[in-house]
């Protein structure tokens, strides 16, 4: 049930219909910037194709007072750009919304609808009157309904004056350019129709120790005070933006100050396969390294990851999710990848997972698993996905511990080799599991030959039946290592709750949101690492049933929990959203309550 217009106040949604390759993004971003700078709590989804221009694209402005940032499904005002999707953008606004059209063609019978009101504009007549050059004529007229909507919902326009000053600091034109467009959309709103509408922005101050920043942003500058130096990868949507941000922030952080040399090296490799080779040799000598991919590449890469997982080398694996399976949906989201990480390669592998939820965590986690990898010796995979990698979120300002050291693991130093009567490369003198290494050219003591075959305690080559299952064995233990390693899942406990929820990833905005509308008192656990610590199974004992919310077809989560803990399949009930739009806090609410309906009816 959606609340009436006149509580719509700091609580409403902004969708932005425009055509893919026009230069919309700028002005869609300038708006949503412009209402967190008023201090009011805003998250941005947008929805592209896979093309490079042509087809349509929307923008997504959800505004909440009280800091919700799931997908909502809920349009109260549209601002429809594009005339191929203009029967659909309508018919996607809810009750009492209101379409903004540009009117410079008569439109309006085509677009009437009785619940919702019609606001339209001459954006096109008026940005060819006002500019002579055609490809300015389709970028200011964007700019226009930024001023126009700024007049109907009354965002301060000294705010969206300053954030466009701070888009165009250096380009004197573009900017006097911009102003007069938006102005021109101001003006006419403020003159042809009842401004503010009952929908509307109020100052408050809940973003002052915010920022907005995607996910894919936020890990590579993880991976930049983590000490990574070298990068290998192949271009896939969703994650190259990520990449593309490790080679800004390393052209400006890796380089030497005296002699302008780079202290990096980042590769782009002719597939997935040479990318994530790169890597695991790369970390064999030392470096901190790792490549960015989506689910494609990670099919790819499995051979690869089964011998570094075997071999015992680290390495870091961003995999930002998308819709799949093969091409699939390269531009929608998905959580589809949890059980082709876990277990990656063929034989018996189980790989550490962490999943962020948020560009925060993309931010810290994007650093620890750089620690973890090393400590543990094995490769560490974050599931990110396109939903939090490559939206602008508001996140708490970025933090960071200056006395932080990385986490390089069991290393033996040329003193300690020195000091030994041999070194045996795979030999566990500690019971965890983790073996100690050396660095090649360290010292002739320390060498060993690094194998994916058949290997044994001392890493010479073995058949021996004996000798290689008490490798595997071993590989388990340092498992049941990780399990302790990885970060502890983030517990809400409610009062009187004797069921609960569990999710992971992007799904956390809506579960924490639906907690609020349920009638009945759920607890929740949102995991954030794999092998899953003893708190997951601690939280499936004390409930009489568990809901599993996750964004992929096939229950994948939930078939992890069965598998690796010890839980009746008939205690974990799964809530499943698939369809490659960020999952909404509706879709929970409604697919527990129907659950607890069907429960109750048998």
């Amino acid at each position: 049930m959606h609340k009436t217009e006149k509580d719509r106040l700091n609580d409403f949604v902004i969708r932005l219909a425009n055509v893919n390759g026009t230069g919309s993004a700028t002005a869609n971003s300038l708006l949503m910037k412009s209402i967190f700078r008023m201090g009011i709590p805003v998250v941005a989804k947008n929805f592209f194709p896979s093309n490079i221009q042509g087809l349509p694209t929307w923008y997504e402005i959800r505004i909440s007072k009280d800091g919700y940032v799931s997908h909502t499904g809920r349009v109260d005002l549209m601002v429809a750009m594009n005339a191929q999707t203009y029967i659909q953008d309508r018919d996607d606004v809810s009750p009492g919304g209101y379409l903004l059209y540009d009117s410079s063609w008569p439109r309006g019978d085509k677009l009437a609808r009785d619940d919702i009101t019609l606001l339209g504009i001459p954006l096109s007549k008026m940005c060819n009157e006002a500019f002579t050059d055609a490809r300015e004529r389709i970028l200011m007229k964007n700019v226009g309904y930024v001023g126009a909507v700024a007049a109907l919902i009354e965002i301060d326009m000294n705010v969206v004056r300053g954030q466009l000053q701070k888009t165009f600091a250096n380009k004197e034109q573009l900017m006097a350019a911009n102003l007069r467009a938006m102005q021109l959309g101001y003006d006419y709103a403020k003159e042809h129709f009842d401004c503010p509408l009952p929908i509307r922005v109020k100052a408050m101050d809940k973003t002052d120790d915010y920022m907005m920043i995607d996910g894919n942003t936020a890990a590579a500058l993880g991976c930049v005070y983590a000490g990574a130096t070298f990068a290998a990868w192949y271009p896939i949507t969703p994650s190259t933006s990520l990449m593309d941000a490790f080679a800004r922030y390393c052209e400006r952080y890796r380089k030497d100050s005296d002699s302008g040399e780079n202290r990096y090296c980042i590769v782009q490799a002719e597939d997935e396969l040479a990318a994530i080779g790169m890597v695991i040799g790369a970390s064999w000598t030392g470096a901190r390294a790792f490549t960015s991919t989506s689910g494609p590449g990670i099919s790819l890469m499995t051979e690869f990851l089964g011998f570094a997982y075997y071999a015992e080398i680290p390495a870091v694996i961003f995999d930002v999710q998308r819709g799949g399976p093969s091409t699939g949906l390269p531009t929608r989201t998905q959580q589809a990848d949890l059980l082709a990480c876990a277990y990656a390669s063929h034989g018996d592998t189980r790989h550490v997972l962490l999943f962020p939820a948020n560009p925060e965590e993309c931010f810290y986690f994007g650093a620890e698993a750089f620690d973890l990898a090393e400590r543990l010796q094995t490769p560490v995979i974050v599931l990110s996905d396109l939903d939090i990698g490559m939206n602008e979120w508001m996140c708490p300002r970025l933090k960071w511990d200056e006395s932080y050291q990385p986490d390089r693991g069991k290393i033996i130093s040329t003193e300690e080799l020195e000091k030994l009567e041999d070194f045996y490369r795979y030999e566990d003198k500690d019971g965890d599991g983790i073996c100690y290494r050396t660095y090649p050219g360290m010292h002739p003591k320390g060498a060993y030959f690094t194998r994916g075959s058949g290997h044994n305690r001392y890493g010479g080559y073995t058949e021996d039946p004996v000798e290689y299952q008490e490798v595997l064995d071993r590989l388990l233990r340092k498992a049941r290592t990780a399990r302790k390693l990885v970060p502890k899942s983030v517990v809400l406990k409610r009062r009187g709750a004797t069921s609960g929820i569990i999710a992971i990833g992007s799904s956390d905005g809506a579960v924490r949101e639906a907690l609020d509308r349920l009638d009945k008192p759920m607890d929740y656990l949102r995991i954030r690492g794999f092998p899953f610590g003893h708190e997951v199974q601690k939280f499936i004992d004390a409930h009489e049933q568990i809901f599993v919310v996750e964004q992929n077809r096939d229950a994948q989560l939930r078939s992890l929990l069965t598998v690796e803990l010890d839980v009746n399949k008939r205690k974990l009930v799964s809530v499943l959203h698939y369809d490659g739009f960020p999952i909404g806090a509706d879709h929970v609410v409604d697919g527990i309550n129907d659950a607890l309906k069907q429960e109750s009816a048998a």
